[in-house]
């Protein structure tokens, strides 16, 4: 058996893009060749890794079971190749790459700091932070796409390493002109436009589990795709919103505005370190994090 890196690249890039024409746009192969490689990696293995339905390749039970693995040693051999310096002209010097994905209230408010931090000490690093939904994230770090998530909800994915990082403080915000009483009780919480996030979000989901015990429901409800929007809407009087302190101390400060004090308890959520068995994880991202540096030492 002789199977090569190309093979399980096309494997790899068909089961994402579902045909091997796609696959192979997304590789700079032709489809023949493309549909070669698979062939040849799945005659090799003696097991065909697809259903063939119509024109679109779907993983089957033996592709599903090799795909991680597949893009463990894909992402493996890329670092093996920064490390060797391959396409470097100085191989002594290669930059740091970081490549992290957020969610959008951690990659908006919280990692900005931190990461201007870490460039000043490394002029020449490279960060990528690709910022999206909880779920987006977790699903990134499946495809091991990035080298670390972090996100604001529960991660319900199963075969990812999941730690906690820090607790992020939640504020209850209205504009200062929104007809509300000074300090609003259950009752009057309860009756109010709530403004959410989309399902899927961790900030969606962190705002029912610190709420809905006391409030017990949403009487009304605007679901708003975003914690920026979900801030100007709240400014423009629109309603009621549940957001991090980090995410809303601009328009706090500016006074457009406004915390509400309320009888509910201090509210909190935690926030969530993501990382796939497969990754490893450079260590100026877990000092970036602030982690332990053995954090990851069995990684």
């Amino acid at each position: 058996m002789h199977l090569t890196l190309r093979q399980w690249q096309v494997f790899v890039a068909t089961a994402d893009a579902g045909t091997t024409a796609a696959a192979g746009a997304r590789l700079a192969l032709s489809q023949s060749a493309t549909s070669a490689a698979l062939n040849d990696l799945e005659s090799q293995l003696a097991a065909p890794l697809f259903d063939r339905i119509g024109r679109r390749l779907v993983l089957n039970a033996q592709g599903r079971a090799l795909l991680d693995p597949a893009r463990a040693l894909l992402v493996a051999a890329g670092d093996l190749e920064r490390q060797a310096g391959v396409g470097q002209a100085d191989a002594g010097a290669l930059p740091l790459l970081l490549r992290i994905g957020a969610s959008t209230t951690i990659g908006n408010y919280l990692l900005p700091a931190r990461v201007a931090a870490l460039l000043a000490d490394n002029p020449q690093a490279q960060v990528d932070l690709r910022i999206g939904n909880s779920a987006e994230v977790v699903a990134a770090v499946q495809r091991l796409e990035v080298d670390l998530g972090l996100i604001e909800g529960p991660c319900h994915a199963s075969g990812l390493q999941v730690l906690p990082w820090q607790r992020d403080a939640l504020v209850v915000v209205a504009a200062p002109g929104m007809a509300l009483p000074a300090a609003p009780d259950l009752t009057t919480l309860a009756a109010a436009r709530w403004l959410l996030r989309e399902p899927g979000s961790g900030t969606r989901e962190a705002v029912e589990q610190a709420l809905l015990p006391y409030l017990h429901h949403f009487a009304r409800a605007m679901q708003l795709g975003s914690t920026e929007a979900i801030k100007q809407a709240a400014a423009a009087g629109l309603g009621v919103a549940c957001l991090s302190a980090h995410a809303v101390a601009d328009l706090v400060a500016l006074g457009t505005l406004r915390i509400l004090p309320t009888p509910l308890p201090p509210l909190s959520r935690q926030l969530w370190v993501v990382r796939h068995p497969g990754k490893r994880v450079p260590p100026p991202l877990v000092a970036l994090l602030g982690l332990p540096p053995a954090t990851f030492a069995h990684g």
